[in-house]
């Protein structure tokens, strides 16, 4: 059991330098940007710097996305990333609203801000020699978890992830959803004013939480009561989870080989 909480402790404290190491992008979320009518889906590998970068945009953009990982030595989408993008290269962007198919992280961020924000990409998104540095760091502080495919059993129907980029715990969740090749949804849920700052039972802000209305955040807090990631639904097993200790538990006993 202590061995058990070391590791635990350990993948939290990476997971947060992580995060810190990539300046805490994908952290808040606009409250004004175009939502996509149809779908569209990102080809992923959670621990690649330029896949961090695209979904740092995703998450400060409010999109959802469909993530289909395709991990180092991981066969399960990989013939279908190759026949779609002609490569099998990621970070690639499939947007059903436009028929655009993106390669390249500038490319693909460009584009959804351009799109969806109707503005030029920030610059603390593009991938200059310290940011793509600096990604590249937390993907090592993590010991190169998120890239390289483990034994398992597919999933008919794909998950649904609520996250937002930078959470450390959500991380957690995200890179074993990679290595275990399990396509989900994911929801962002980042944060969009001052007094969503800070875990769900300690906010850095006083008085009554309340997120903002008509949100997504707000969404989820009439029904959950509160606004906390990850949160994990399987429509495969209708089991649905908080707490990233009890998610990574279930998907290892439920689809790891």
């Amino acid at each position: 059991m202590l061995g058990i909480n070391v590791n635990r402790a350990k993948d939290v404290t990476t997971s947060v330098l992580a995060s810190t190491l990539a300046g805490w992008k994908g952290s808040s979320a606009s409250r004004k940007v175009k939502q996509p009518q149809q779908e569209i889906t990102l080809y992923d590998r959670e621990g690649c710097a330029r896949c961090r970068m695209v979904r740092e945009a995703i998450t400060e953009l409010n999109l959802d996305v469909n993530i289909i990982p395709v991990p180092l030595g991981g066969e399960r989408f990989h013939e279908q990333l190759k026949a779609v993008s002609g490569v099998a290269d990621v970070p690639f962007l499939l947007d059903e609203n436009t028929g655009e198919r993106l390669r390249d992280s500038d490319n693909i961020v460009e584009y959804l801000f351009q799109t969806y924000a109707g503005k030029a990409m920030p610059e603390r998104l593009r991938s200059t020699p310290r940011n793509l540095a600096l990604s590249k760091a937390a993907t090592v502080v993590r010991g190169s978890h998120g890239l390289e495919a483990i034994p398992s059993k597919p999933a008919e129907k794909p998950l649904i992830l609520y996250s937002f980029e930078s959470s450390p715990y959500s991380r957690l969740v995200r890179e074993l959803l990679c290595e275990l090749q399990l396509p989900y949804r994911l929801i962002n849920i980042g944060k969009q004013q001052r007094a969503d700052v800070g875990p769900a039972n300690f906010r850095l802000h006083l008085g009554e939480y309340k997120p903002l209305p008509n949100t997504k955040r707000s969404e989820f807090f009439a029904q959950h009561g509160n606004v906390q990631v990850p949160y994990l639904i399987d429509p495969n097993t209708g089991v649905d989870l908080f707490e990233s200790d009890d998610i990574v538990k279930y998907l290892k006993s439920t689809y790891r080989l």
